[in-house]
């Protein structure tokens, strides 16, 4: 892997795992950017720097490890935060939408939560909060299916952009290349 930007004071703490989740692929491990409490920290205060000033009412990451970065954020700029989930995983009572897309290694399917109190997606600011930008797919039908029901993405931000898949302009707080 190599780095290409790095807004960490330690990139180091990233594992590469070859051929997983199928073979050809090489898997990005943030989880020891977790692990290690200090550098949580820091990946926190500059997502909340990145985004304070942006009029945001909800954070809102795909699942799983984006949950990690959206939670504590979400907490630090006092807005809500909404875990969009894989299908299967919430009631059916509380479902607003459910989306499918592609993936580097397959399709999936994800559902947005029902707001709170009946209130709706339309006229809201989202922020999305995500763990790895790869080819986007995720993230960028996360955007689609919150601006149909009328809300407004005013921003992306993740941890690890992969830039040799996409040429999209997203905050990121690594670059990399896989070679």
């Amino acid at each position: 892997m190599k780095v290409l930007k790095n807004l960490l004071k330690n990139a180091n703490l990233i594992r590469t795992e070859k051929d997983f989740p199928i073979q050809g692929m090489e898997y990005l491990d943030i989880i020891p950017l977790v692990m290690n409490s200090k550098v949580y920290n820091e990946i926190t205060n500059i997502f909340v720097n990145e985004i304070m000033d942006k009029n945001v009412d909800y954070i809102i990451s795909p699942e799983s490890r984006g949950f990690l970065f959206g939670c504590p954020v979400a907490e630090r700029l006092n807005i809500g935060f909404i875990p969009v989930r894989k299908k299967g995983k919430l009631p059916p009572t509380t479902i607003q939408s459910t989306f499918q897309y592609s993936k580097e290694y397959g399709k999936d399917e994800l559902v947005l939560p029902k707001l709170l109190n009946e209130e709706k997606y339309k006229g809201k600011n989202f922020y999305i909060l995500d763990d790895i930008y790869a080819t986007g797919n995720t993230v960028q039908s996360l955007k689609k299916e919150i601006e149909r029901m009328g809300g407004n993405v005013v921003g992306i931000s993740v941890v690890i952009n992969i830039k040799e898949l996409n040429n999209d302009n997203v905050f990121s707080i690594l670059d990399v290349n896989e070679k």
